[in-house]
């Protein structure tokens, strides 16, 4: 049944399920598996990134949105109103009696003291269905007749509320809770005694509730109860008989769950209208290299684990091949009457994913040395093409926080986020048929071996407390809204911009730091020589003779010529990069000066005017040695710094000044390398450069000076937390306002900075001292700008909560996270356009109307230059973000710069150029950024060409490496008296020997061999 064929709105609940598939109610034909193992091949080639973005869109009409329990987990009352101990009872109990209680279900959420409160919890999240198990020992405590009325009693009160509400019940026959007295009686089920009697047991069940139930799970996660109840002993009842005693369990289960659904089917389908299925758990695998042998061993992981049980009930009704091939005696056979008659015992494909299997209980021999993964999409992909695309029905997913976490558990969220975005693009790219998706679980409870060390409910409960108070979490409202708008719909926010920048905006590149080449192409030797013309035609050096010294020029640097060359195809307008601090003035001073590389600056700077592109020039950029200071000089944390920082800067104002107009002071300081005495002495070190070009060289010069900031975006992990909110305040505050607020508003560190450290001293945590600012130096450094520069990559989550110990940040009271379903870069950088937009919002509502520039922003990407696709997605949509910000939030938005230029000397391939071995090749990401800035952004369709007039600017200065008018009439002249004197030459000295060519005198005869001067 295909997913959009699910029953359209406007009918009542059981009737919307009615109209499913007839496929539903009948047996599925039998096929012939193996089309799943295309999945590993089929998800490697999808086209990246378009395939990986997130896909805002909504569920088909009548998709069943629920939450699910298990009885052991939530009820509690374990030993109350005739309820039997089951296998799980009395496995948690198997504790020597001095040790403490060992954690057990006896309480738990206590639900069957609660059954209002959980009701009530259902209404409050809209769910469409609740999934919840029967307990066998409550309902028949010693297994069998007769049946406890107590539980009767509670069972039905529970139906009869769902239906008050109009939830549909999906309800499991067992989850794992065998009665205690069949396992100690009979060997629970490794005794094919158990096949019949849970076949009574599950027509009390039909009897008494098939009326109200529309949707049976005959059991749960066969493959935990077989493998681990009974072979390794990790769960209840706790034995270890090895793989035999598992293989010989998961035997009897099979033919416990057909019994059940032939009795349904046979004597109550046709009264009641249900459709009965098993629970199936199963991982994801993938393979650790891409070939032929690793894809049939994931193939066959899969089949060890899934296909042990599907394969049986949905293709042929025996177990897979390649388990009968590797197990051989030790897996049990069927004879062909029951294979026959398991054949095709499942009316739906009910599907248990996430942390109860995944990266915990699925045994290590079955992963056959491939890697387990989280893809839910490639495992409902497999599943459909493996067993002849059954209706697909998830009824447990979902992941898990810590123990100690409470409301705001972001991690939970997120995952459940990343599922439920799988199932989405499983139906809308890959057309699986899903109809429903069940999240694991409704509140918080017992989580069998890890007890309550975690957490997995939608509501949080307080297991120390009396009344077991639900409370929503912040998952449970996410969820809520997922149900209200099945789906993720596409927001007016998300939809791109059309539109243009004004004329005058800034168009630019950034290279942290030019790659320099001082090595002179041409007029390096200095000395005379002769050519023998008639002998050896070779030239031949005068003793002694040497030429006048020649003054080096910017045409002796072919590296300049070159690369300004590459920055003119791309039609930028600005390119920006940083000065070296220590290889200008080695010792920090002007006693060593390395006038090579400032003539080399100054020349690549004048061709970049004469190129007409605006040089955009840091004085100053971190690094790894040194923290990119001279070596004589100790740090930031030295005041003598601060007074060599602005010597240097106007000794740079004064070389390059006439051509640079456009002055960084400080490019992305590493605040996380930082003292912050260090980043004091830095604020004010600024604010002196500042102040000193304002009042020396401002006037004549006419550039601007500013500082640009790291600034990348963090946003609260949940949205309606208030606790993460103020996370994300402390990091933006702690991240851009401590530099940022003193120059931009206050002349001092941020309030909330100042006051969060002396709140952590308070406490007794030792936090760094926050120096203060005189006067008079908050008065330096505020307004010491003429714009606000940023670079900007990427976009966090922060959560207050502490998920995940080793990755707390303990003075911040923060952890950063990454949301999974962002896509990312080969480093695992996300790419959030978004938080772009976020940002210049952010700075706009803190610092007011100032001039801002994106001065670097990019992404790596693959090295080979046609895997660039990335790039181009983040390129276009980072700037589309900024267009936003223009024309929909006025933000005063002054230029974007691209970072980088190309990849020489950086092996994280951020360049638009390719570089190999002296050649620099253009990526088709340069190509993209080189339109969008011909465009000026995005006009959109039918918009009328938008014509920039191009101001050239004007550097009479310049010393110049392109031809002029009057150097190409001399150059012409040159060649033409070169090519007369070397013709008349060779004439005549073909010619008789007496006579002398008129522009020179014959060779005296004190010269060897006739030779020519």
């Amino acid at each position: 049944m295909a997913a959009s064929s699910a029953a359209p709105s406007g009918l009542p609940l059981p009737a919307a399920l009615l109209l499913l598939a007839p496929a539903l109610f009948f047996r599925p034909v039998a096929g012939h598996p193996g089309q799943g193992a295309s999945t590993w091949l089929r998800f490697s080639r999808l086209p990246f990134p378009e395939d990986a973005l997130f896909l805002h869109h909504a569920f088909p009409e009548g998709f069943l949105w629920g939450a699910g329990s298990a009885a052991y987990q939530v009820e509690g009352a374990w030993r109350e109103e005739g309820k039997g101990s089951s296998v799980w009872d009395a496995f948690a109990h198997r504790r020597a009696p001095s040790s403490p209680p060992a954690p057990s279900g006896d309480v738990a959420g206590d639900s069957y003291h609660h059954l209002e409160r959980d009701l009530a919890a259902l209404g409050l999240l809209g769910v469409s269905h609740y999934r919840f198990s029967l307990a066998w020992a409550r309902l028949l405590p010693n297994g069998t007749l007769p049946a406890n009325p107590a539980a009767l009693a509670y069972y039905g009160a529970l139906l009869s509320g769902l239906e008050e509400r109009g939830i549909e019940p999906v309800v499991t026959l067992y989850h794992w809770d065998l009665p205690q007295h069949l396992q100690e009686a009979h060997g629970g089920w490794e005794n094919p005694l158990l096949v019949d009697l849970f076949r009574d047991y599950a027509e009390v069940c039909f009897r008494h509730f098939g009326h109200r139930v529309r949707y049976w799970l005959t059991m749960d996660s066969p493959y935990l109860v077989a493998w681990h109840g009974y072979g390794t002993g990790k769960l209840a009842p706790g034995l270890r008989g090895g793989r035999e005693a598992a293989y010989r369990v998961a035997h009897h289960l099979l033919k416990a769950h057909a019994k059940v659904w032939h009795l349904y089917h046979n004597h109550f389908r046709p009264v009641q209208g249900g459709r009965v299925s098993i629970a199936l758990s199963s991982h994801w695998i993938e393979p650790q290299h891409m070939t032929e042998n690793n894809i049939k061993e994931c193939q066959k992981s899969l089949e060890f684990v899934l296909g042990w049980f599907a394969k049986p009930i949905f293709i042929d009704g025996d177990y897979p091949q390649s388990m009968k091939s590797y197990l051989s005696s030790a897996l049990p056979e069927f004879t062909e009457a029951e294979k026959k008659f398991i054949r095709g015992t499942a009316d739906f494909f009910a599907l248990s994913f996430g942390a109860t299997l995944s990266f915990h209980l699925v045994d290590p021999d079955m992963i056959f040395q491939q890697q387990e993964t989280l893809s839910l999409r490639q495992l409902l992909y497999w599943i459909s093409h493996e067993y002849n695309r059954p209706p697909i029905f998830i009824v447990e997913n979902s992941w898990f926080v810590s123990g100690i976490t409470k409301t705001d558990g972001s991690i939970y969220m997120n995952y459940m986020k990343y599922f439920v975005s799988d199932t989405l693009k499983a139906i809308r790219y890959d057309g699986v048929p899903v109809i429903g998706y069940t999240v694991w679980s409704l509140m918080d409870g017992f989580e069998w071996l890890r007890g309550y060390n975690i957490r997995r409910g939608l509501f949080y409960v307080d297991f120390e407390s009396q009344d077991k108070k639900l409370i929503l979490k912040s998952s449970g409202m996410f969820y809520q809204k997922l149900i209200a708008d099945n789906g993720f719909p596409l927001k007016p926010e998300d939809q791109p911009a059309e539109g243009t920048f004004p004329c005058n905006f800034a168009w630019g590149i950034t290279e942290n730091f030019l790659q320099v080449d001082t090595t002179r192409s041409q007029f390096l030797d200095p000395n005379v020589y002769l050519w023998d013309v008639h002998q050896t035609k070779k030239l031949i050096k005068i003793i002694g003779g040497v030429a006048l010294p020649r003054k080096p020029h910017c045409v002796d640097f072919a590296a300049i010529r070159l690369q300004i060359s590459l920055l003119k195809d791309m039609h930028i307008t600005h390119f920006h990069f940083s000065l070296k601090w220590p290889s200008i003035l080695p010792l920090g001073n002007m006693t060593s000066v390395n006038h090579t590389l400032l003539f080399y600056y100054e020349c690549f700077v004048s061709e970049l005017l004469r190129a007409n592109v605006t040089p955009v020039v840091a004085l100053w950029q971190p690094s790894v040695e040194n923290q990119g200071l001279p070596l004589p000089l100790g740090g930031w944390e030295e005041q003598r710094t601060v007074e060599a920082f602005a010597e240097y800067a106007g000794f740079c104002f004064k070389k390059l000044g006439q051509h640079v107009k456009f002055w960084i002071t400080m490019n992305e300081p590493n605040m996380m390398n930082l003292t912050y005495k260090a980043a004091h002495n830095l604020l004010k070190a600024h604010a002196k450069v500042w102040h000193l070009y304002d009042k020396k060289f401002r006037r004549t010069q006419k550039g601007k000076i500013s500082i640009a900031f790291h600034a990348n975006w963090v946003e609260p992990a949940c949205p309606f937390s208030e606790n993460d909110g103020n996370a994300a305040k402390r990091v933006l505050e702690f991240d851009i306002g401590w530099l940022a607020e003193p120059i931009f508003k206050s002349g001092d560190y941020p309030d909330l900075m100042r006051q969060w450290l002396q709140h952590k001293n308070s406490l007794g945590f030792y936090a760094p001292y926050l120096p203060y600012f005189t006067e008079e130096e908050k008065h330096l450094i505020r307004g010491s700008f003429d714009f606000l520069a940023l670079s900007h990559y990427t976009t966090f989550l922060v959560t207050s909560e502490k998920e995940t110990p080793k990755h707390y940040n303990d003075l911040l009271e923060i952890q950063m996270l990454v949301d999974i379903t962002w896509v990312k870069s080969p480093n695992r950088n996300p790419v959030v356009p978004w938080g772009l937009r976020k940002l210049l919002n952010w700075v706009k509502f803190k610092y007011g109307d100032v001039p801002i520039y994106i001065i670097a922003s990019g992404i790596d990407d693959q090295k080979d230059v046609d895997e660039d696709k990335l790039r181009m997605y983040y390129i276009e949509n980072y700037i589309n973000e900024a267009l936003k910000a223009y024309i929909l939030d006025n933000v005063n938005l002054h230029g974007y710069f691209v970072y980088s230029f190309s990849d020489r000397g950086d092996s994280r391939s951020y360049g638009l150029y390719r570089y190999l071995v002296n050649q620099y090749e253009a990526k088709p990401s340069m190509m993209h950024y080189r339109q969008i800035i011909d465009n000026n952004s995005f006009p959109g369709p039918g918009a009328p060409p938008l014509r920039c007039p191009r101001e050239f600017i004007l550097c009479p200065e310049c010393n110049t490496l392109q031809p002029r008018k009057s150097l190409l009439a001399f150059i012409a002249f040159i060649l033409f008296a070169f090519i007369v004197t070397t013709f008349m030459i060779t004439y005549y000295s073909k010619s008789s020997p007496e006579h002398c060519i008129p522009i020179a005198c014959c060779a005296p005869s004190s010269l060897p061999g006739g030779t020519w001067k």
